[in-house]
């Protein structure tokens, strides 16, 4: 790895949902292809849960939030998550569509990232409950930069209805 690809090792936390073909299958996969990516370490995944879609009228989603541990900058890892969602078969053809793998960046350490390509935190994590309840299952004590609040904090102001747990 280059230099300006590598860096000391952070903790990033990103969102992983799908709600094309085996969702399950296809989410446990990412993990497996993250956890064996160089320079990358899983260090915890929350549960799935099955949510409503945000956008346009399509099934259900199956969300979930994983803990990595990265020596890599944020740009860098952005770009394997986007490569990650095309080997799964990603198409972007309409915003907000579905898909069959979608990874996000949430948060990288306590940094704030603004430019055209990335936004950490990610921009409308504070108001999605299928990101914040599974990413308060494995982290609620994180700090959300902009805002101050921790994880646990943010989901109270946030309606949950719509988040069960698989096998709930």
């Amino acid at each position: 790895m280059s230099a300006n690809k590598c860096n000391l090792s952070n903790i990033t936390a990103i969102a992983l949902g799908s709600n094309l073909g085996d969702s399950h299958a296809i989410l446990e996969a990412a993990i497996d292809v993250l956890a064996q990516m160089p320079a990358t370490r899983v260090l915890s995944k929350s549960s799935w849960y099955f949510t409503k879609a945000v956008g346009p009228p399509q099934p259900d989603y199956l969300n979930g939030c994983a803990l990595l541990q990265v020596e890599m900058i944020p740009e860098f890892l952005l770009e394997i998550l986007l490569k990650i969602e095309n080997n799964f078969g990603r198409l972007r053809n309409q915003r907000w569509g579905p898909r069959t793998l979608d990874l996000d960046i949430l948060l990288y350490e306590n940094r704030i990232i603004e430019t055209p390509k990335l936004q950490i935190p990610h921009p409308r994590m504070r108001e999605r409950a299928f990101v914040l309840v599974p990413l308060a299952e494995i982290a609620p004590d994180w700090i959300e930069p902009v805002s101050g609040l921790a994880i646990k904090e943010l989901l109270k102001d946030v309606d949950c209805s719509d988040v069960h747990k698989e096998g709930y």
